[in-house]
């Protein structure tokens, strides 16, 4: 893969290609914390205590850990209030919102088949289990 040519805003990756920087995006937004992070920030931007407590069970370890990758993609911004106590929002950039569409899609497909696929599982389970 030509990393100049990737480096260029008119640059359209290939996911299926190996050597494709589009991979670690596609790895990006399929992380569930990093995906789950951005559906809570479509509303605008919240405190890291408030984002925490609507993602719930993620560690303040992790959320860290995702924040600052998301930040380093270009797709949240972290804004430091000089205040006492210190205060810091994180909040969607504009190339960050515009995976909110794609999200809210799979979103929605999840929360209508997730019926369907447990009944799957657990029919393929017992198949296994005659075996």
């Amino acid at each position: 893969m030509d990393t100049k040519a990737a480096g260029r805003v008119d640059f359209v990756g290939d996911v299926m290609d190996p050597a494709c920087p589009s991979r670690v995006v596609f790895a990006r937004v399929g992380d569930k914390w990093a995906s789950l992070v951005i559906q809570v920030l479509a509303e605008g931007p919240l405190r890291f205590s408030e984002l925490r407590a609507h993602v719930q069970v993620v560690t303040p370890k992790v959320l860290t850990q995702v924040l600052r990758a998301l930040e380093r993609d270009g797709l949240v911004t972290r804004t430091v209030f000089a205040q006492v106590p210190p205060r810091v929002d994180y909040e969607l950039t504009p190339l960050g919102r515009t995976l909110l569409g794609p999200l809210s899609e799979l979103r929605h497909w999840a929360e209508h088949n997730v019926a369907a696929m447990l009944a799957a599982r657990d029919a393929y389970d017992d198949a296994q289990d005659r075996l």
